[in-house]
């Protein structure tokens, strides 16, 4: 297994990394990196039930891309730079080929995020995974210079919120997911409701998007003043974690366009409205706080780097909630 993935991971070799993975500890040094007085941003998280799909599809290419996004998004939202990665696969037996695709995945993931992967475990664990189950959670830490850390202390009302619109479901609320499709007897391999050209499986393991880079790149471009990666929690739960209490963020469903999937999860599964931002992104995988004045400019920074960009609301003084999401009756129609 160590042989068939050091490729894997010598392909994701940036400045910093040393090494080969195999030994007993990874290292990396900060100043290879280019930095000069760095703090540590450490992040860590797994892929949740998605893997149960990816088991029951066979189709466990693209979960590695998850694991990583669920780790380095959560890092890049404090303005730092993902660094290097490690990844934890434990199984009840060791299936080599299932094992070196999902740390390809990975491997692509750290890719995407320009960080490296230096080291992991593979635990084979008998009796406590079911034949042909497995589990991966990942590790990963960035850095960010000495006053360039990016705290949403200077959130104010009349900033503007951009949406970066997600590559699907990502990686939460995936039991609510199961559920839907059990209730409705699908099979993975029949085509998805909401996109024929795909089959259910492939549609919903379609991977987190990785926001690394575009959002560095606005980072750079000065103005961001926060950013909240939508995650458990939906859209309700994740932006007030990065602003002060003194504002709130006001919403409008009619910004953004609402992808297909989350129409036909909130229709089969006969979700309410509300209840559907409180669990899904909704279309949105990150917002990004910004000064009005740079907010076009970080829009076209973030273009030009891939990203499809909504201007999706507001911040304000708060009075109620943390966040409002007006027309949001209005978003759910056909």
């Amino acid at each position: 297994m160590v042989e068939a993935i050091k490729p894997l991971a010598r392909a994701t070799r940036r400045p910093g990394a040393t090494g080969e993975i195999g030994g007993f500890g990874a290292a990396f040094d900060l100043r290879a990196a280019g930095y000069e007085d760095p703090i540590l941003v450490a992040s860590t998280d797994g892929v949740g039930t998605k893997v149960k799909i990816a088991i029951e599809a066979h189709r466990p290419d693209a979960l590695g891309i998850d694991l990583v996004a669920m780790c380095v998004n959560d890092l890049v939202v404090q303005g730092a730079e993902p660094l290097f990665f490690l990844d934890y696969y434990a199984t009840g037996k060791l299936d080599v080929d299932v094992a070196r695709r999902v740390v390809a995945g990975i491997a692509e993931g750290c890719r995407l995020a320009g960080c490296a992967l230096i080291g992991g475990e593979t635990a084979e664990m008998p009796g406590l995974y079911a034949k042909g189950d497995y589990d991966l959670a990942g590790f990963a830490v960035g850095a960010v210079e000495r006053g360039r850390m990016i705290t949403g202390e200077t959130v104010a009302a009349g900033d503007v919120i951009l949406g970066l619109a997600s590559s699907g479901v990502h990686s939460n609320g995936y039991s609510l997911v199961r559920r839907v499709v059990a209730d409705r007897g699908l099979a993975w391999d029949a085509p998805a409701p909401f996109d024929q050209a795909r089959s259910l499986g492939e549609a919903l393991l379609t991977p987190t998007r990785i926001y690394v880079k575009s959002t560095l790149a606005a980072i750079r471009g000065g103005g961001i003043k926060a950013m909240a990666h939508i995650t458990g929690g939906g859209l309700i739960e994740n932006p007030p974690r990065v602003y002060p209490k003194s504002v709130a963020a006001e919403l409008d469903g009619d910004a953004w366009r609402m992808p297909p999937v989350f129409r036909w999860l909130k229709r089969e599964g006969g979700i309410e409205a509300s209840d559907m931002p409180r669990t899904f992104n909704c279309g949105l995988g990150m917002l990004v706080i910004v000064d009005a004045a740079k907010a076009k400019a970080a829009k076209a920074v973030l273009e030009a780097a891939g990203e499809t960009v909504f201007e999706v609301g507001r911040m304000v003084a708060r009075t109620g909630e943390p966040v409002t999401i007006a027309n949001l009756e209005r978003a759910w129609r056909d």
